[in-house]
């Protein structure tokens, strides 16, 4: 989410303090697994953040989203939002539909170390142009990951990430942005998916240690988004759909190092 940047750099993580956040990772890897299994058409959204809450008491995690401040401190240990809901919708009796894009965004803190991810469930039978916008978003965030080691300056990354999802008729959301992780869930550097003036004005280098909660909102439509009533649930402004995808990624002097990858998890449920 947007928030107000300071001036501290972003702190660079030892290969052990990755180590303790990739245990995170594993717990949010899992908790997304509950969510996908749950998300059919007749279920209620309160019920799989209920699940996902209970996941992470039974593994003494401390989810990072439930008490969040604002008007009103975010009630729930998932962010569900569904189709228009581009991000921070308030899990509820809303009942998912088949057809439905649902985005799932989730962030514990393990040990001391946090880790944050997002994915977009596709519901029952889902269109082919709302498939095709999770394809892309998917693509995006990829490009990320490939470009990584690669690049000195994250602005460059940024500039390709937003070039693939405009050359296939789709926006990017440009009043959010993903962030640096660690210890705390929102760490410097702020990690803009565009680039504009000001976005180059705060420009950072890519080094080994960085890591970086990234991940890009792509509009089906015009970028252009509002905040509801209820203070959180972010929605386009011309009511087409959203997809929402986040990993937690590290630079490390060998490559990247995905926290919330998906390889590797054991079965958590035991």
């Amino acid at each position: 989410m947007l928030r107000t940047s300071n001036n501290r750099p972003a702190e660079l993580k030892s290969v052990r303090e990755l180590g303790l956040m990739r245990d995170a990772g594993k717990l949010v890897v899992y908790a997304l697994q509950i969510c996908r299994d749950m998300a059919k058409p007749g279920t209620k959204t309160i019920d799989i953040d209920r699940a996902v809450e209970a996941f992470y008491l039974k593994h003494a995690a401390t989810p990072l989203f439930k008490g969040y401040p604002g008007k009103v401190p975010f009630p729930s240990v998932t962010c569900l939002s569904i189709n228009e809901e581009v991000v921070h919708g308030i899990p509820g009796q809303r009942v998912l539909k088949d057809g439905d894009l649902l985005k799932v965004d989730t962030a514990c803190r393990l040990n001391g170390w946090c880790a944050d991810r997002a994915i977009t469930i596709p519901v029952g039978t889902v269109r082919p142009e709302r498939l095709r916008l999770l394809k892309v978003a998917t693509e995006v965030l990829q490009i990320a990951i490939d470009e990584l080691p690669r690049r000195r300056w994250w602005s460059e990354i940024a500039s390709r990430m937003q070039k693939h999802a405009e050359q296939a008729g789709f926006s990017v959301v440009t009043q959010y942005v993903g962030h640096g992780i660690g210890r705390a869930m929102h760490e410097n550097p702020q990690v803009p998916n565009f680039v504009n003036r000001e976005t180059r004005k705060h420009d950072f280098r890519l080094e080994p240690g960085l890591v970086l909660a990234i991940e890009p909102m792509v509009n089906m439509g015009k970028p252009d988004v509002a905040t509801l009533r209820d203070h959180w649930t972010v929605v386009t402004r011309d009511g087409l759909p959203s997809v929402h995808v986040e990993h937690t990624l590290a630079l490390t002097a060998d490559g990247v190092v995905n926290i919330t990858a998906d390889e590797g998890v054991l079965d958590l449920a035991k």
